[in-house]
């Protein structure tokens, strides 16, 4: 199998339906409803084991550096297929229901189909982007890690349909569903910006990878959903592996807040912008339907903005895992592969293994978009926070 080593951060693609739980649960008098179930689409900000059952190594040499120590070790205490030393934002989505953390999809495969995924099912695999495969193979852009794109996760998502529920019941079990797209489009840039193709080039996909979002969000809401959360990009020019492969001499190139290179940044702000109108669009031509655009960008800058208010006390912009450098990244020898050592406590780090974030970071994340700090309205205006099992001192 290829190597996942080009897999960063941003491109977290996540689609999470959340169905009603019973009414056993304290929820908000606003809502009067929470969930059952979550059902998440997305790439490596939410595949909790699909890479691994997607395609099986031919060699040893072949194995995903993933899927080897010291990736799992907080919470897992052995890789599981996360992009993180422990949890991700589904994860805690998750546990904050009282649900079971998801099952990857594909993990069927190897369980005989004994899996009911009644109370979830994770579609995401890392690497998939949201355009498909040929719109990078016509531009020579190389995806080392799948050919899944966001086109393969739905269509695995209404095969599941067809045998999970008739017609008429698919759409009442979306309609009580809380559909929450994820930042589809990350890798869609990531793997063009990092085989060096010029911003310009990379920003005339923008619009192409928005449009496929929106179709995507259509069809969900043909299909009967009509809550929606959406989020933007993450800020990718703190991630540790773009401030190694784009580091530079000219200090106007970085904020001097933060160190972040501002014009990735920027990038990352352009694409949230065009996402967001076209969420306004969608919401004139669907008024039934409530759409919630979800602040990834502000959530992680507070992290990098106020590390210390948030417990991170190692270097911000540094990978807790890594082969060393400024940055404590190096594309060629990934975390889990030799000679790249892990920190000592992934908890004082935002940033994993240079591309994805620790779960202390998704933690923080999680609970932005729960209690709306980076969610426009709140996630919790559905379940209340009394119904959510996150630590209560984790207070923003």
């Amino acid at each position: 199998m290829a190597s996942t080593s080009l897999a960063p951060l941003t491109t977290a693609f996540t689609i999470i339906i959340l169905t009603f739980l019973n009414s056993s649960i304290t929820v908000s008098a606003s809502a009067g409803i929470c969930y059952k179930s979550i059902i998440s689409f997305g790439d490596s900000l939410a595949d909790t084991g699909n890479l691994f059952h997607l395609d099986s190594p031919s060699s040893s040499s072949d194995t995903p550096h993933l899927s080897l120590p010291p990736y799992g070790e907080t919470y897992f205490q052995h890789p599981t297929g996360r992009c993180s030393d422990g949890r991700l934002v589904v994860d805690f989505i998750a546990e904050s229901l009282g649900l079971p953390l998801l099952p990857p999809y594909l993990a069927r495969k190897d369980t005989s189909g004994s899996l009911d995924f009644l109370e979830g099912v994770n579609f995401a695999v890392v690497g998939a982007t949201a355009l498909d495969g040929s719109f990078f193979r016509e531009r020579g852009i190389d995806n080392p890690a799948t050919n899944a794109s966001l086109a393969t996760e739905l269509g695995w998502f209404k095969d599941m349909l067809q045998s999970f529920c008739k017609k008429s019941d698919c759409k009442d079990f979306l309609q009580s569903s809380l559909v929450l797209m994820g930042e589809i489009g990350g890798n869609d840039y990531n793997y063009a910006l990092l085989q060096g193709r010029n911003i310009e080039e990379v920003q005339s996909f923008v619009p192409l990878v928005v449009q496929t979002i929106s179709s995507a969000i259509q069809e969900l809401i043909e299909l009967g959903a009509v809550t929606l959360v959406v989020p933007g990009n993450f800020p990718i020019g703190c991630s540790a592996s773009y401030l190694t492969y784009y580091q530079s001499s000219k200090k106007q190139d970085y904020d001097t807040d933060t160190g972040c290179i501002k014009w990735l940044n920027n990038f990352a702000k352009y694409h949230n912008q065009v996402l967001q109108s076209e969420m306004n669009r969608i919401r004139e031509l669907n008024p039934h339907a409530t759409i919630i655009y979800a602040d990834y960008y502000s959530a992680a800058m507070r992290l990098y903005r106020f590390p210390n208010k948030y417990g991170f006390k190692g270097e911000v912009l540094k990978a807790c895992c890594g082969a060393g450098g400024p940055y404590n990244y190096n594309s060629s020898v990934p975390c889990g592969y030799q000679p790249a050592t892990s920190c000592d406590d992934p908890s004082l780090y935002v940033s994993w293994d240079g591309l994805h974030l620790t779960e202390a970071a998704y933690r923080w994340i999680a609970r932005g978009l729960l209690e709306g700090l980076s969610s426009t309205p709140p996630i919790n205006t559905v379940c209340s926070p009394a119904s959510t099992n996150l630590d209560p001192r984790l207070a923003y």
